[in-house]
């Protein structure tokens, strides 16, 4: 399998703060890849460093599909084919649904693709069909997830990063994000999930990263980290 996204040696400061130290990682097609850490170990940072959320990275250097990306304009990024649902969801409260999937789309000139891939993201999440002229702000927050899920994939992505998608539901919504992020995966689009709930997160994912206080400490397949008795006493719940 060809690398989709591969990142080497990537350092980032926040004014003083040496918040990554060394990141590296990659995704490869047709994978879910999982990093997890703690909060305040650099997970959400090493996302919004790869989306050019950022701005400049101190050094290092983000491959995606052959091209070196890093410290372009996120827009630009974004146009290449790389989505991020952020955490907290940030749907645009004030527009409808399908004023907000249009958002996602917006940079796209193809009618017909566009067309079919409302129609994916609708068979995707039902709900999404049913309160299509409400507007977003009045739905739920598993509602908001499925949106802000859906508005990724209305960039026709290559790759999908998602960044804490269970964050606040309930655990039945929660059941149902990660049924949907198996059926995506399974529908060709790699994925790099960050996901406090590390459990759910290696059992959907084919490898995953462990950082602590922005590095890299640990790599492994999903299935071995799930039985590390380390990342089970630290992350899983384990004792």
């Amino acid at each position: 399998m060809s690398k989709i996204l591969e990142v080497k040696d990537l350092h980032f400061h926040y004014g003083e703060i040496h918040a990554l130290k060394g990141i590296s990682l990659d995704v490869e097609e047709g994978e879910v890849v999982t990093l997890i850490g703690a909060n305040g170990a650099g997970k959400t940072t090493t996302l919004r460093a790869l989306s050019g959320l950022l701005g400049r990275i101190t050094s290092g250097e983000v491959w995606f599909m052959g091209e070196r990306i890093d410290n372009q304009k996120s827009h630009v990024i974004a146009a290449k084919g790389l989505a991020q649902c952020l955490e907290g969801r940030h749907v645009f409260g004030n527009l409808t649904v399908r004023e907000n999937l249009e958002m996602g789309a917006y940079l796209r000139k193809d009618a017909a693709a566009v067309k079919k891939d409302f129609d994916y993201v609708f068979d995707l999440f039902p709900r999404l069909l049913e309160r299509e002229q409400q507007r977003a702000g009045t739905l739920s927050g598993g509602e908001q997830q499925m949106l802000a899920v859906g508005r990724a994939l209305m960039q026709s992505p290559k790759i999908l990063m998602m960044d804490e998608p269970s964050l606040g539901l309930a655990p039945l919504v929660i059941q149902d994000i990660f049924s949907t992020i198996k059926r995506i995966n399974a529908d060709g689009m790699p994925i790099l999930l960050i996901e406090q709930n590390s459990n759910a997160a290696l059992k959907v994912a084919n490898r995953g990263y462990v950082i602590e206080n922005g590095e890299i400490v640990l790599k492994d397949s999903a299935a071995s980290l799930l039985t590390n008795e380390d990342v089970k006493k630290a992350y899983l719940g384990g004792q």
